[in-house]
């Protein structure tokens, strides 16, 4: 055979085999790199395997509360992003502080509001924390806001207090986020 220059290195070199394109220092340097290269793609894929795999154990172990919570979360975001533009809702003022989800009617006290879009709007952290939801100007403004029949109907709202399944609660949280990700 005749002599080939190499395809890494450019030195002269006489290959063994018709189509060899590297001379042997280097087709051995390249041997270790791939085989480096991938072992290390195995090592990440299995590492990504147990990232999903520890996931998903701990997603089955969340209690009801923790699935709430996240919902909680997701529906509270919502309304923040839903109301960005507009004032608190007790207090009709703009300020540079945290604003939160303020509920009308509490959770407590009627938790089958507590995802009610009617019932939770942007509020200043002085009115809904210090002033206990100021609800009195939240009620007036929330009659502008969405109109009186609406108003009483969140006021006399009363339906059968059946306690949402994790499959429902997991629901909402979903919903919530994509609608975030409408607005957004």
């Amino acid at each position: 055979m005749r002599d080939k220059k190499c395809k890494d290195c450019k030195e002269i070199f006489t290959p063994f085999k018709n189509m060899q394109p590297r001379c042997v220092e280097c087709a051995i340097k390249k041997g270790k790199s791939d085989a480096r290269r991938q072992a290390e793609k195995a090592r990440q894929s299995r590492e990504k395997a147990a990232r999903r795999e520890h996931k998903a154990r701990k997603e089955k172990i969340k209690t009801r509360s923790q699935h709430l919570r996240e919902s909680q979360t997701a529906f509270n975001a919502y309304i923040r992003k839903r109301d960005e533009k507009e004032p608190c809702i007790s207090c009709q003022r703009y300020h540079n502080g945290q604003y939160h989800a303020g509920h009308y009617r509490s959770v407590g006290a009627c938790p089958e509001l507590r995802f009610n879009e009617d019932n939770v709007h942007k509020q200043c952290a002085p009115c809904n924390n210090h002033l206990s939801a100021n609800t009195i100007n939240y009620r007036i403004n929330l009659i502008n806001k969405i109109g009186l029949e609406r108003v009483e109907a969140l006021e006399n709202f009363h339906r059968d207090n059946k306690k949402m399944t994790i499959d429902d609660i997991k629901a909402i949280k979903v919903e919530y986020k994509k609608k975030i990700k409408n607005i957004e």
